[in-house]
């Protein structure tokens, strides 16, 4: 991937701006967005809806590109990568999860975290032995082989963290992860993001909630598509 960065920053975007055609409009979901995530750090990103908070989650996950401006990603500029370039960072580099869990229905939870290994080419074994152990850190080890409709919501979404950790991604981007959650299941999850951020793992969180952001150790709000607001949070668990 080329020169790893020199400093301690694993993302960095530089006025950032991306822009969306509305018939004979131009709306811009960015505006000259600048920002700077640390390994390691835990940081929430929140906002109204249309803010601009879940635009800029997609170009840091390399599902989107921005209109203009920079990203960098360990150092590297991301920013031209061809489709196929982008989507072997996004496989190797990140890990999703997502408000609506996305996971494939008919599926055991074994296979579901097995899914990411399978575009990493990781073999059959390896891909079993890795996914037993991840339902054993979120703690459903017991659960291998039930459907995604045998599960409750706190438990769905332990099985999407699972799958978001399969390739050992340095990043964890998650979107709205408790929106669909009651508030018992929402701090579970949140526990098992602390617990892999203090294990190394760079965790963003896209929420609208203030006592999940609060669970964090920076609250970076979004307004119109401009970052209006860079503060340390408790980091309450």
């Amino acid at each position: 991937m080329g020169i790893q960065n020199m400093d301690s920053n694993i993302i960095k975007v530089e006025n950032i701006t991306k822009m969306y055609e509305n018939g004979k409009v131009s709306v811009a979901a960015l505006q000259d967005v600048s920002l700077s995530v640390k390994q390691g750090e835990f940081l929430a990103i929140m906002g109204a809806s249309g803010s601009g908070k879940s635009t800029l989650m997609n170009i840091l996950g390399c599902l989107d590109r921005p209109t203009s401006g920079n990203y960098f990603l360990e150092g590297v500029d991301i920013s031209g990568m061809t489709d196929d370039e982008l989507s072997t960072v996004r496989n190797k580099k990140v890990g999703f999860v997502f408000q609506s869990f996305n996971l494939i229905p008919r599926t055991s939870a074994l296979s579901n975290i097995e899914l990411p290994m399978i575009y990493g080419k990781v073999k059959a074994k390896e891909r079993e032995s890795i996914a037993y152990k991840l339902l054993e850190q979120v703690g459903l080890s017991d659960r291998a082989q039930h459907l995604p409709n045998e599960l409750s919501g706190g438990q769905k979404q332990r099985v999407a963290i699972a799958r978001a950790l399969a390739n050992s991604p340095q990043i964890i981007l998650a979107d709205e992860p408790t929106g669909n959650l009651d508030s018992h299941s929402s701090l579970e999850i949140m526990e098992i993001f602390t617990n892999l951020n203090r294990e190394g793992n760079t965790i963003i969180i896209v929420t609208h909630e203030h006592s999940i952001a609060n669970c964090t150790d920076r609250i970076v709000t979004f307004r119109d598509g401009r970052i209006v607001g860079d503060e340390v949070s408790g980091g309450l668990i």
